[in-house]
C-alpha cells in the first residue's frame, strides 16, 4: 500500500463518486478503482459498497477512512515540520473566522499578509465557534479568529487584542458616554441563537437573570451584524456593537453610537490552534501582521471592564 492509494480512497469516500473522485486526483477512473481494489485486496477488507449508488462506504471501510485521515494528516505535518526547519513559508493555510469578525478584521490584514508571501496559500472561511472547535480538534483546520478564551485542554490561544463594544442608539443621538447599567433593555436587539456574541451581551446586561419586556410585539434575533443594524435602524431600536463594526458607518449614524463609561464592556479576540500544531513560524508571523494592522484602528487606551468568554 502506499499514500497515494491512501489519496484516492479519501477522495472517494468525500465524493461518493468514482469519476468526480478521479478528476480530484487528477487521474483517469479506471486508475483510481484499479488502485483502491488493490488496497482491498491487501488488506483483505471491502471498504466500498460498489454495488450503491452513489458509492458507500462499508461498516469496516468506515473504521478504515478514520484511520487513513490521521495517517496523511500526520504525513502533512512532517512536510511543514521540515519547512519549518528550512524557514520555509509555503503550502496551504486554512483560516476560519467567527462571523461577527470577518468582514471588519479580514480587509485589515488578510491581502497584505498574502502579499507578504507569495507561495503560501490561504483559504479562508466564516465559521461558527463551535465549528471552528470542531474542525481544529479534528485537526480539519489549521488557525481559528475567535473570541477568547475557550478553556479547551486540546487548544492553545494566542491573544490578538481587546475590542470594546458601542452602544448604538438608532432613535436617539448624543456624545457622552453611556453607562452599561443604564441600558434601556426593552429596546435592545440582538444576535440570533448560537452567535457568542449574544451571549456576551447578554451576560453584560444581566438579560438573563431578569424578564425582559420588548416594547416590540415581535421578536427579531439578526444572523449577522449587518441584519442587525437594518433591523435597529428600521425600529428605532439599541444595540451593542464591536468597535470595529462601527468604522465604516456614516458620520450622520456615528452619532447614534456613544461609547461606554468605566468599566468599558469589551471582548477579546484570539488566535486559537490545536495543541499540536507545527506551523508555528506562521502562526507568530501571522499574529505580528494582525496585531500590528489592528494597532491602527482600534482604541489604544487600555480597556477595562469584564470580561466575557464565548460560548
Amino acid at each position: 500500500m502506499n499514500i497515494q492509494q491512501f489519496q484516492y480512497i479519501l477522495a472517494l469516500a468525500e465524493n461518493r463518486h468514482f469519476e468526480l473522485a478521479a478528476s480530484k486526483c487528477f487521474v483517469t477512473q479506471s486508475t483510481l478503482s484499479t488502485m483502491i481494489s488493490r488496497f482491498e485486496e491487501e488488506v483483505g477488507i471491502r471498504v466500498f459498497d460498489r454495488k450503491r449508488k452513489p458509492v458507500e462506504l462499508t461498516q469496516e471501510g468506515l473504521i478504515i477512512v478514520e484511520h487513513l485521515k490521521r495517517i496523511v494528516n500526520d504525513l502533512e505535518q512532517l512536510k511543514e515540520i521540515s519547512r519549518e526547519m528550512k524557514g520555509e513559508i509555503k503550502g496551504n493555510l486554512s483560516i476560519s473566522v467567527i462571523p461577527t469578525v470577518a468582514p471588519y478584521l479580514l480587509p485589515l490584514f488578510l491581502q497584505s499578509f498574502a502579499d507578504k508571501f507569495p507561495d503560501l496559500h490561504i483559504r479562508v472561511n466564516e465559521q461558527s465557534t463551535e465549528e471552528i472547535i470542531r474542525q481544529l480538534k479534528a485537526r480539519e483546520l489549521d488557525i481559528g479568529i475567535l473570541s477568547i478564551p475557550l478553556m479547551d485542554k486540546d487548544i492553545l490561544e494566542v491573544h490578538l487584542y481587546d475590542e470594546p463594544f458601542v452602544f448604538f442608539d438608532a432613535g436617539k443621538t448624543g456624545t457622552g458616554a453611556v453607562s452599561l447599567q443604564n441600558i434601556n433593555s426593552s429596546k435592545l436587539c440582538l444576535m440570533e441563537e448560537g452567535h457568542c456574541m449574544r451571549t456576551q451581551v447578554m451576560n453584560l446586561c444581566e438579560l438573563n437573570k431578569k424578564l425582559v419586556h420588548n416594547q416590540l410585539n415581535f421578536e427579531f434575533q439578526a444572523g449577522s451584524i449587518d441584519s442587525l443594524l437594518r433591523f435597529v435602524r428600521a425600529n428605532q431600536g439599541t444595540t451593542l456593537l464591536p468597535y470595529l463594526s462601527t468604522l465604516d458607518l456614516s458620520e450622520k449614524e456615528k452619532k447614534h453610537s456613544r461609547k461606554f463609561s468605566s468599566p468599558v464592556p469589551y471582548r477579546s479576540l484570539g488566535l486559537a490552534v490545536h495543541r499540536h500544531f507545527v506551523k508555528k513560524k506562521i502562526l507568530k508571523l501571522l499574529h505580528k501582521h494582525i496585531q500590528e494592522k489592528t494597532a491602527m484602528v482600534l482604541p489604544q487606551k487600555k480597556i477595562s471592564g469584564d470580561r466575557l468568554a464565548p460560548v
